[in-house]
C-alpha cells in the first residue's frame, strides 16, 4: 500500500518545504503558488486519481462475468494517466489493477511484456493490449466489453 502513495507523499512533503522556503523570501503568495502546484502534482501521481483497484484474480473473475476489459496501471505512470483521464467515466466501466499493490496483477503484466511491468497493460477479451491507444480502448468500452 505505502509504493502506491510513496511517490505522493514525497512530492507532497517537498512542496510543503519548497513552498515555505519560497515564501519566506519571494512572499506568501509565489509559495502559495508552489504548494498548489505540488499539491496537484502529488494528487495525479496518488492513487486517488484512479478508480479502487482490486486484485488480479478477483479482476480476471469479474472480468469473465461481466465481459469488461482489465486495466493493470501503477500510480506515477503517465501513460496510464493518459489513458485513465481520456476515458473519463467511462473508466469506472473497467477493472483496474494497481500492479505496485498486487502482486499476482505484476506478474500477469511480467508474463504478459517479457518480463517487464509495462503498463498500461490492457486485457480484453483475454487478449493484452500494451500501452493501448485511449481511442481505442474508449469504443471497446462504449461497445460493451
Amino acid at each position: 500500500m505505502v509504493r502506491g502513495w510513496g511517490w505522493a507523499v514525497v512530492l507532497a512533503v517537498c512542496g510543503v518545504f519548497l513552498a515555505s522556503w519560497v515564501g519566506l523570501r519571494g512572499g506568501p503568495g509565489v509559495g502559495l503558488a508552489v504548494l498548489v502546484v505540488f499539491l496537484g502534482v502529488a494528487g495525479v501521481h496518488s492513487p486517488l486519481v484512479f478508480p479502487r483497484s482490486v486484485g488480479a484474480l478477483e479482476a480476471q473473475r469479474r472480468s469473465a462475468l461481466d465481459g469488461r476489459p482489465v486495466v493493470y496501471w501503477r500510480p506515477g505512470c503517465a501513460y496510464c494517466l493518459r489513458l485513465r483521464l481520456r476515458l473519463g467515466r467511462g473508466a469506472r466501466r473497467l477493472h483496474w489493477v494497481d500492479i505496485w499493490r498486487d502482486r499476482d496483477g505484476a506478474a500477469v503484466v511480467r508474463a504478459i511484456n517479457d518480463g517487464n511491468e509495462t503498463v498500461p497493460t490492457v486485457v480484453v477479451d483475454g487478449r493484452p493490449h500494451t500501452n493501448p491507444d485511449p481511442e481505442w480502448v474508449r469504443k471497446v468500452v462504449r461497445s460493451g466489453g
